[in-house]
């Protein structure tokens, strides 16, 4: 009997091993790229008088605290007046492409009112962004610094004049009876250079505070008044807010017929200190917020909750 012929093996030829990391190399890159493509948005560029610490590739952009694009390159413009920042957005960020967005570079500052852009001493400078609501942009001049804050549409505003500005800065507040009702817009100086102009905003229902007769002065910085001959040393008569970040105070008088309600963009002088007899006025003004009832009747109210068992 005859044995059955040995059967004959064959072996597929296998990838080797050592391609094993390029090819998954290659399909993660490709990936990558896929994604990176999905996710790229419209490119944008922005002219700054100045670019320091804005490093392509590393510095972001940042709307409402979260990252909205990134700068791709930064070279001097051709005329060598400034920077020009090239930054391409995330897609979900392509609506801050908008005539009216505002981009201004975030540095560390510090000042006695506050400490900002701290994180930027570690993670490097960013650009932030408002943003706008035009037709479609691709270019931008970008701001020198950050814009004023933005204040409500309700309530009125009012201009200061004043020998000099002092302490006073943008964002800084209004106060009345030491409770802040509003802040400070803007500043610049006047045509003529004379005197100082600094528009504030008082916020609604405290705007009807405001009377064509109030008095402003200027409760920032610290000022004392000494005497041989009685009173001794005199510390500004002011709240200690106002002493660290500067703000303005107002009174009104309460004295004779109530002056009816300062219309929007009133002139008011700004004193320097409050005279003795504005500290006393107390005079009684109805505040009313849009769709409340009266005052009175809503304290009432309250009381009657406070005390309910």
């Amino acid at each position: 009997m005859s044995s059955a012929p040995a059967p004959t093996v064959t072996r597929s030829r296998a990838l080797p091993l050592i391609w094993v990391v390029p090819v998954v190399a290659a399909a993660i890159g490709i990936w990558l790229g896929v994604r990176e493509l999905r996710d790229r948005g419209s490119e944008i560029t922005i002219d700054f008088a100045d670019g320091s610490g804005v490093e392509a590739g590393r510095t972001i952009l940042e709307y409402k605290g979260v990252s909205a694009g990134t700068v791709e390159s930064v070279r001097l413009k051709p005329g060598l007046d400034g920077v020009s920042i090239r930054v391409r957005l995330s897609r979900t960020a392509n609506a801050l492409s908008k005539e009216g967005s505002r981009f201004w570079i975030v540095h560390p500052e510090f000042n006695f009112a506050e400490v900002t852009g701290l994180d930027t001493l570690v993670t490097g400078v960013r650009l932030n962004v408002l943003a706008g609501d035009g037709p479609p942009a691709k270019h931008f001049l970008g701001l020198d610094r950050a814009p004023a804050p933005d204040v409500t549409g309700q309530g009125r505003t009012f201009v200061l004049q004043s020998d000099k500005l002092g302490s006073l800065k943008t964002g800084a507040p209004i106060f009345y009876r030491e409770f802040v009702v509003g802040k400070i817009e803007a500043s610049h100086l006047s045509d003529d250079s004379t005197t100082v102009l600094i528009r504030i905003h008082v916020d609604a229902p405290y705007s009807d505070l405001v009377r064509t007769n109030s008095k402003f002065w200027n409760t920032g910085g610290f000022s004392f008044k000494f005497s041989l001959f009685g009173g001794g040393a005199q510390l500004k008569d002011t709240s200690l807010e106002s002493l660290i970040t500067g703000g303005v105070a107002f009174a009104t008088p309460d004295t004779g017929e109530l002056a009816p309600a300062a219309p929007g963009d009133f002139m008011f002088g700004l004193a320097l200190e409050p005279e003795k007899e504005w500290l006393k006025w107390s005079p009684k003004i109805p505040i009313k917020s849009p769709g409340t009832a009266d005052p009175q009747t809503a304290e009432k109210s309250i009381l009657k909750k406070l005390i309910r068992p």
